[in-house]
């Protein structure tokens, strides 16, 4: 893969980054790190430049998360409460007061967890549906996805242009960060799963 993705980039340069940046966060496997470190390494041998650079990544960002938002908008709140009520809902222990509950706590926290979460591995694509799920202000949506992906798009582009030929030791890295955030992630969804069960539980024994 990472052979295709490098061979896109210096066959199209500006177009070929925000292409790629557009499926990664449509599709999170492909590995937004070997596209942003290679096309730093890319403006110290190409004419490309490097503030063009973090413009196209940034727009390729900004278009995958507005695709995952509406697809979450897609699947919103009352198509998600009508699976809940189902089999389902039945087997996880769901109720449409959970769903409720959940877009409630996007409603007050989404702004920040959207902004931050560009920075998470993985997540920082998947938070798009929930946020179109709950339908946050589009207007909000697009300014905390485009700073934060601004952000994580300009510190790797640059470390990329700064180390050259050595982006790929820098990339052992960024995959080492990434393992390790989605461990961590795992770890937090388990506990959390557990948790939510537990008071689940003392909720009926206590009825």
């Amino acid at each position: 893969m990472q052979e295709i993705i490098l061979s896109i980039m210096e066959q199209f340069g500006y177009i070929g980054t925000f292409l790629l940046i557009t499926i990664e966060n449509v599709f999170p496997p492909i590995p937004s790190e070997i596209v942003l470190l290679f096309g730093g390494f890319m403006t110290t041998y190409t004419s490309l430049n490097l503030f063009l650079m973090i413009i196209a990544a940034t727009l390729g960002s900004l278009l995958g998360a507005i695709i995952l938002y509406y697809i979450g908008k897609i699947l919103n709140k009352e198509r998600l409460k009508k699976i809940i009520s189902g089999k389902i809902g039945k087997i996880l222990h769901l109720k449409n007061e959970d769903i409720d509950k959940a877009d409630e706590w996007f409603d007050t926290k989404g702004n920040k967890t959207v902004f931050f979460c560009r920075f998470i591995p993985i997540v920082r694509s998947l938070i798009s549906i929930p946020a179109g799920m709950s339908e946050m202000d589009m207007k909000k949506f697009i300014i905390y996805t485009t700073a934060g992906s601004l952000i994580w798009n300009s510190v790797l582009l640059y470390i990329g242009s700064k180390v050259g030929e050595n982006w790929t030791d820098i990339l052992s890295i960024f995959d080492n960060y990434s393992h390790i955030t989605l461990i961590v992630l795992i770890i937090i969804f388990v506990a959390a799963c557990i948790l939510f069960y537990v008071k689940k539980i003392k909720k009926v024994s206590s009825k």
